[in-house]
């Protein structure tokens, strides 16, 4: 038996490969047809490459003997591996993507071989537990399946009660406060790249010249291996879990990271596992009298919603293409180039092409928020964030993109997160520096986010309205009289032809 380990899946406390005697063979492939298929971030593929290079040599210091081949494509790593090891029998972990399982017996059955596969031991819950307690057809409901997480692994539950340590299940509002322009949060971890990983860096701007070259990467500096990802585990714990609560959903332009965790990159390549991550929270909750709604909300994130969306992904194979609003404008380029006025919309793009990073709020409030608004396809957005961002795999982006950021499907939200500039304007600091007026609707200089949200709850009335949570919104647009309603569409219009010539 061969342990196969995926790219995503660079774990050695959990799975086949802590049940593997240390002299059982392990194989790795690294493929580069699938880093040619989309524009990868350079980051990204820096990350991916480096951290599989890095788990091979901890391996071999292990004394596991591991058959590492760089290849084209997963077929040709595979023909390597079975001429050398004819018949072979094949064990690795589940894949999270759709198809992927499937995809890959097939290329090893071609060959004359075996592939089984095991738990996908780098989630919580299974996929039989999730199914169970879904028990139907969706909606699903994160909020329901969080606290049933809460009560099967008693992570901040009461000693011997059925109820949330500090008496609430979520301290969502708790956590929506702005720190003001002064705010000075700590330093993020930065990590040196090592011997391996400069050469990975380097390869990868030369090897892939022709597809990353959209982005405008600042050094890289983000853990690719197990040791460098305890280290940034033991940094958010220390210094920034504590205000984590309160400010998570503020955006200010001078600081990109705030007080986030930036571990969703390590989550999802396996090098941290989600009990090892929530636990560190909670000991330290304890250990140092932590606030509640600072831990819960990131035990919220780990624990329930990352858990969640894989299922909901995994549950409906039609999400990637879902569009029940039927938008259909193309994502601007000003996506790939930055050349966008917007201030808040350029300082989270240029983010992205400098870190292929932003955190959850930016994503949904503002770059999501705009795709919504905008009536850009859901498809076209979620490609792009797949291509973007570090920590981007299409079980994760999808159910965030197509389902909570655009609305293309109500499988797991009961409403578009769609919002005006004063939204944007209370939670950061970005309106301050704009060149449009986040208190106007129309005219040249109104800020696209209010025209954009008028027109959106226009042009979608016939299937929002009946929505029990858009009353109170559509309300208001009862009060617009046929003439502001021409005034928003002329100017939402008008806004849709700027970004298609890149003048937004």
């Amino acid at each position: 038996m061969t342990v196969w380990v995926l790219g995503d899946q660079l774990v050695r406390q959990r799975g086949p490969l802590a049940r593997a005697d240390s002299d059982e063979r392990v194989l790795m492939v690294e493929s580069r047809a699938f880093a040619r298929r989309k524009p990868y971030h350079p980051h990204k593929l820096t990350l991916l490459f480096s951290a599989m290079r890095q788990f091979r040599d901890a391996l071999r210091e292990a004394s596991h003997p591991v058959e590492y081949y760089t290849a084209e494509t997963f077929a040709e790593g595979l023909d390597e591996h079975f001429e050398a090891h004819p018949g072979d029998e094949l064990m690795a972990m589940r894949p999270a993507s759709r198809g992927a399982a499937n995809r890959l017996r097939g290329l090893v059955t071609e060959r004359g071989g075996e592939l089984e596969f095991a738990r996908n031991e780098t989630f919580l819950c299974s996929p039989d537990e999730f199914d169970e307690w879904a028990d139907g057809d969706p909606p699903y409901r994160h909020e329901n399946f969080y606290r049933y997480m809460r009560r099967r692994t008693g992570y901040l539950m009461a000693d011997g009660e059925d109820s949330p340590v500090g008496g609430e299940w979520n301290y969502d509002e708790e956590n929506r406060e702005f720190p003001g322009g002064d705010y000075d949060p700590p330093e993020p971890p930065r990590f040196d790249p090592d011997e391996t990983t400069t050469a990975v860096r380097e390869w990868v701007h030369e090897e892939f010249a022709d597809t990353v070259g959209w982005a405008d990467p600042e050094p890289f500096f983000w853990p690719v291996s197990r040791e460098q990802a305890l280290a940034a585990l033991d940094n958010f714990i220390d210094h920034r879990l504590p205000s984590f609560g309160p400010y998570q959903d503020a955006m200010l332009e001078s600081e990109w990271a705030m007080n986030h965790a930036l571990l969703s990159p390590c989550l999802n390549l396996g090098l941290l596992r989600p009990t090892e991550v929530i636990e560190a929270a909670i000991d330290a909750f304890h250990e140092r009298d932590l606030p509640v709604a600072s831990v819960e909300g990131f035990v919220r994130q780990v624990l329930g919603w990352r858990e969640f969306v894989r299922h909901a992904y995994r549950r409906e194979p039609g999400m990637a293409e879902a569009n029940q609003l039927d938008a259909a404008h193309d994502l601007p380029e000003f996506f790939w180039d930055g050349e966008v006025e917007m201030a808040c919309m350029d300082d989270v793009i240029e983010g992205v092409r400098k870190r292929g990073y932003s955190h959850h709020i930016e994503r949904l409030m503002v770059l999501s928020n705009f795709a919504t608004t905008y009536g850009i396809e859901p498809k076209q957005l979620n490609e792009w964030f797949h291509a973007a961002y570090v920590d981007a795999y299409h079980w994760v982006t999808t159910p965030n993109v197509v389902g909570m950021g655009t609305f293309g499907t109500d499988t797991l939200s009961t409403k578009p997160y769609a919002a005006s500039a004063n939204y944007v304007d209370r939670m950061s600091d970005h309106c301050a520096g704009c060149p449009y007026d986040e208190d106007a609707t129309t005219g040249a200089e109104a800020c696209p986010f209010n025209t954009l949200y008028w027109d959106f709850l226009g042009r979608n009335e016939d299937q929002l309205r009946s929505n029990h949570r858009m009353g109170l919104v559509y309300s208001h647009w009862d009060d617009k009289d046929d003439e502001e309603r021409a005034a928003i569409r002329e100017r939402a219009e008008e806004i849709r032809r700027l970004a298609e010539d890149g003048d937004l």
